[in-house]
Parts: structure tokens; sequence; C-alpha cells
């Protein structure tokens, strides 16, 4: 079979590293596999792995894409995919309008994912209106029925974002010359219990809890905050207002924001506890299964994707959402007495492209 998934951008995130996985698999077993989106530095990977890659400037949030969408429809009727898969929204209303004029007989299958819990509006609406909406977790099936109840629930299908258990292997342990470089850059950081929130600055990511948490916790224990991610330009404003506030709870030995990295692994290795304390339900919560998955302990809210991943992997990370004393406790007792993680047996990203195959093979078969 031959699929054309659509994105805004290849550059990073959850979305991209879906598309990729997805087109890897569809390679691997002999179909062939097409992405369109305005391109990006996961291009030449993408293309490295056998997708081929079509530019098109699907990703602005404008009126102006919609003159995208003669282009797409000749894309379409020339590279005749069986299936079209949107993974966001302005691709999904280019998709839906190119679509409109091909003949019913000429159309390919229509499917989309849902990555996100989106502000709920018409504009949203738009990727629950495929033959089958694909739901990274039962907390975006739940948003689904809850918000947009004209989507079918026989269309709705569940199927868990995963991991590569060979790339984030049990008990994996920086090489030692990762560490030297570490404690060069971050003199810092030797021989301190390192606490880390990973994911970039944003507000919603409950950078006010750790700061909070620091301040509370080196009192008693040989601790140190870690930032893991970068701040793009609109939130660079943010991350001035974070280290200002470092300042001002004196916390400038105890804290360290090391920006965006391609060594997450390393960093989720390295830390003692990971914490998941974004302000809105995350849908999946890729980050903290990868750190479950190397065996570090993650303490998160108990709600969305993160609580799934959590209540199935380890239980003793589930703290009530929102709850700062409850939060101090659970960091408290497991600094005074860890408790790691058993091996990750769920959420593999082989049952993940399994299930994305064999769902677009079903909507073949129904023609």
């Amino acid at each position: 079979m031959k699929v054309m998934q659509l994105l805004p951008e290849l550059n990073s995130g959850g979305v991209e590293r879906g598309t990729l996985e997805i087109g890897r698999a569809l390679v691997a077993k002999g179909h062939e596999s097409v992405v369109v989106s305005n391109g990006g530095r996961l291009v030449p990977q993408l293309q490295q792995e056998g997708t081929r890659h079509l530019q098109l400037a699907i990703h602005k949030k404008s009126l102006s894409s919609l003159f995208k969408v003669r282009p797409l429809r000749r894309l379409i009727l020339q590279e005749q995919p069986d299936i079209v898969h949107v993974r966001s929204r302005v691709p999904a209303w280019i998709t839906y309008f190119a679509l409109r004029k091909i003949p019913q007989k000429n159309r390919p299958h229509l499917i989309s994912t849902v990555h996100g819990m989106y502000s709920v509006n018409a504009y949203s609406a738009i990727m629950t209106k495929a033959e089958r909406v694909i739901a990274v977790s039962d907390s975006v099936v739940d948003y689904i029925h809850q918000h947009y109840p004209h989507c079918p629930k026989s269309s709705i299908v569940r199927i868990y974002r995963g991991i590569n258990l060979k790339e984030f292997p049990y008990a994996y342990q920086p090489s030692a010359a990762w560490w030297n470089t570490l404690y060069q850059l971050f003199p810092q950081l030797e021989n301190k219990t390192l606490i880390t929130l990973p994911g970039r600055i944003t507000r919603l990511k409950g950078h006010e809890y750790l700061l909070n948490l620091i301040s509370e916790l080196k009192q008693e224990f040989n601790v140190h905050g870690v930032v893991v991610g970068g701040a793009d330009e609109k939130k660079q404003g943010y991350l001035d207002e974070l280290q200002q506030r470092v300042v001002d709870m004196d916390l400038q030995e105890y804290v360290t924001f090391v920006g965006h990295r391609s060594d997450i692994r390393e960093w989720l290795a390295a830390s003692d506890l990971v914490l998941s304390l974004s302000t809105q339900p995350e849908t999946f919560g890729r980050t903290t299964l990868e750190a479950l998955a190397l065996g570090t302990a993650v303490v998160g809210w108990n709600r969305g994707g993160v609580a799934e991943i959590l209540n199935r992997c380890y239980p003793a990370g589930l703290v009530e959402p929102e709850n700062a004393e409850a939060l101090f406790k659970k960091i408290h007792q497991l600094l005074a007495t860890p408790m790691p993680p058993a091996p990750v047996q769920d959420f593999q990203l082989s049952q993940m492209t399994d299930q994305t195959l064999a769902l677009y093979q079903e909507v073949i078969g129904l023609r």
C-alpha cells in the first residue's frame, strides 16, 4: 500500500517523531511511504530511511494556506496514495478542501491522529472528521467523546505512542566521556542528587513547582534542579523570568538550565528523579516513559497520558494534580528511600507501528 502523511514541518517533537517511525515501519514492510510538509531538519533522516519527502508550505495558521489546496490536490492525484494520514490541524483543513473535488472513487482513505488536547472549536474539530481517528491515549479518547460527540465512537481507535526499548535500555549508564564533558560544562552538578524537569521552556511545564521543591529540599538533601529544554524566541521572556526567580530565591547554586539537548537519554539516565508537572494534562508523556524505561523514577500529576503510563509502570510516582504539599512529601519519600521502577513492558514502538499499519490495511479492505 501507499501512505501519504501530512504535517506542518519536520523539525522536532512527538508528531514529527511519530511520522518518521511510521514511515520507517512502512518501508520495512515493503510499502511505499510519502510525507508532505514544509521541510525541516529531520528531512535527511526521513529520506535516508526510505520515505520520499514532498515539500509544500502547509504549516501556516493563516488564510493564505488555502492557496495550497490546489497544489496538494495535484500531489494527491499524481501520487494516488491509498491512505492520506493528517497529523495536524492546518494540513487537515487543506487536505479536507483538496479531497472535496476528487471523485469519491478516486479519493484516498483519510485518517487523522489527535496528538493534542487542542482548544475546543470548529477549527480543531477537523481532526475528528476522518474515516478513522487515532487517539494517542485513553485521555485523548475521553477528550474527543466529551468535546466532539459528532465523532462516531466506532471511528476512534486508541493507539498509544511507543518507544524503542533498545534505544532506552533498562539500567543504562552514560559513558565516562559524557560524564567528563558534563562536569566540564556544569561543574556544579558533580556529586549532586539530580532532580530533572525535561521539556521546552513554556509556562505549561510547571517550572515553578521545581524551584519551590529545590528551595525546600536543599535544607535536607544534596539536591540540584536541572531544566533540560530550550526556549524559542517567543518564550525567551519567560526563561528570563524564571532565571530572575532563581536569583530572587537565592537558588543560583541549586538550579541549572542546560538548554536544548540532543542527548536527552543521557540526561534522563543521569537523573535521580524526573518530574512531569505540566499545568495541563499531557496527551501521552513520552519523556516519562523514556525515563522509566531507563530505570529512573518519575513523579507526575495523576492525570492525562502521564497518569496512564505511571499507573501501569510506576504507580509510586503518582501525585494528586497541583497539590504542592503532596508533591513535596512524595519527592522527600523517594529521596529518603529510593524506589527504582521495574523494567517497562508496555508502550513499545513495535506495538504502535504494528497497530497503525493494521489500521491502514483494515481501512483499505473496507472499500
